[in-house]
């Protein structure tokens, strides 16, 4: 509707200017009244007068016409004004959103989101930071910074190489860790740990960002990667029952996970990591007690969870291709290395994902899971269950977790009595194409530590 308006509004404008210069010309242009001379006066001085009056009269006129312009000109603003007054209206009939002023624009500016790429010794991490350049949206709201540890001349140089396009830290403490005897095996991961803390310290505290995704420098980011933590960013700062969003799901291995729900989202009380987005309010809480060793699974113990969740999705976001490291590529063969990539763009924010609000998601999370039919293992594996679910299979103690999930293939680990992806003690899985719930009896209420 504005831009229909405009150049009528413009052309208006122009004819009445027009139209009063003409009208200024022409009036300047006419003769002037004849005046009434005193028959004694001498010619020159008749001359003159008769050149005085005609130069007043003209004055005169530019005078009257510069009044005339002026209440014009006053009744045009007040024009103007009422249509001004009337512009929201005439916009809402027409459908159109009223623009912003400028105030509340300023005010609802799109939040900075930066990605923190923690890095250490590993050349490729050119694949990750070729991936995230290519997928990212806005330099401006996206921007990259990769924190480096153990002083790798030859990863440096590539990070350098990406010039402004990336802001380059690096952790300047590069010496050993103290650590027990015991644990002198498990050098890396202190220096890890020692490494996370003073990354994130620089973001939340010198570079002063509310919020940040972490990846590090072995994963690969899916095409709506930034779009998925854009739409949930205002969900983890208003949710108090929610402390992360993570890209990956630990049992996103092809064939688990429904191709054909790439929109589809879970609450999880498992810290994921693996491309998580944390804010500063929780670092504040976080970071005065940083354990010296083996963050993420410190991170998953009651004391930090604190009965919060993460939000996680069906099909992975990340994908790890650094079988080597510090881990010694545990997990990897058998599972990291079979996790499904995302490739379809979501439009999360465009979405309504008010269905993972707890009190929502808890109900109709416990609907489905305990009104899934109860079968048995040997019903799952023979493949003659009719239908494509959902079933549930049901555990009651760590034992049988673990032999039960060892047997659907997926993932058999807990973590402070936490199964991975889990949430209320079930976990949600394709199997054959059919929608599995390993789950506790109905009636789960809390987990128990001693199960890990």
């Amino acid at each position: 509707m504005l831009r229909k308006r405009s150049p009528l509004v413009i052309c208006g404008a122009f004819i009445f200017v027009a139209w009063n210069v003409v009208l200024l010309f022409v009036l300047m242009r006419r003769p002037s009244s004849p005046g009434t001379f005193n028959n004694q006066d001498q010619p020159g001085e008749t001359e003159h007068r008769a050149e005085g009056g005609k130069f007043g009269n003209i004055m005169n006129e530019v005078i009257r016409v510069a009044d005339a312009f002026e209440a014009e000109l006053a009744a045009q603003k007040k024009i103007l004004l009422q249509i001004q007054s009337h512009w929201s209206v005439w916009d809402s009939k027409d459908g159109v959103i009223p623009e912003k002023p400028k105030s509340e624009v300023e005010q609802s500016a799109p939040v900075v989101i930066p990605i923190l790429v923690i890095a250490c010794n590993r050349v490729t991490v050119k694949r990750c930071l070729d991936k995230l350049i290519e997928h990212r949206p806005s330099a401006e709201l996206h921007p990259i910074i990769v924190s480096q540890d153990c002083g790798h001349l030859e990863t440096s140089d590539v990070i350098g190489s990406y010039g402004s396009q990336l802001t380059h830290i690096k952790q300047p403490d590069l010496s050993d860790v103290g650590v027990p005897p015991q644990h002198k095996k498990f050098q890396g991961y202190y220096k890890i740990s020692r490494h996370y803390k003073w990354a994130l310290s620089q973001v939340f505290n010198t570079f002063s960002y509310s919020s940040v995704v972490v990846v590090e420098d072995d994963l690969e980011v899916a095409p709506d990667f930034f779009e998925y933590f854009r739409a949930l960013h205002p969900m983890l700062k208003s949710d108090p029952t929610l402390w992360c969003v993570s890209a990956w799901n630990d049992n996103g291995r092809d064939g688990f996970v429904d191709p054909g729900k790439a929109s589809l989202l879970y609450r999880t009380d498992f810290f994921p990591g693996l491309g998580w987005m944390l804010t500063k309010d929780l670092w504040a809480e976080l970071e005065p007690k940083w354990p010296a060793s083996f963050w993420d699974d410190w991170m998953r113990h009651p004391d930090q969870r604190r009965d919060r969740s993460c939000i996680r999705p069906e099909i992975s976001r990340t994908l790890t291709f650094g079988r080597k490291g510090v881990s010694l590529g545990q997990f990897y063969d058998k599972y990291l290395r079979f996790i499904k990539l995302n490739t379809e763009f979501v439009p999360f924010t465009k979405m309504d994902l008010s269905y993972l609000e707890k009190e929502k998601y808890d109900e109709s999370f416990e609907k489905e899971v305990y009104a899934a039919s109860l079968v048995k293992l040997e019903d799952l594996k023979s493949g003659k269950l009719s239908g494509s679910g959902p079933f549930r299979v049901q555990y009651s103690s760590p034992d049988s977790f673990k032999s039960l999930a060892r047997n659907l293939g997926v993932m058999d680990d807990l973590k402070s009595g936490v199964p991975r992806a889990g949430y209320r003690g079930a976990v949600s899985f394709l199997l054959r194409g059919k929608r599995v719930y390993l789950a506790p009896p109905a009636g789960w209420s809390q987990y128990d530590p001693s199960w890990s």
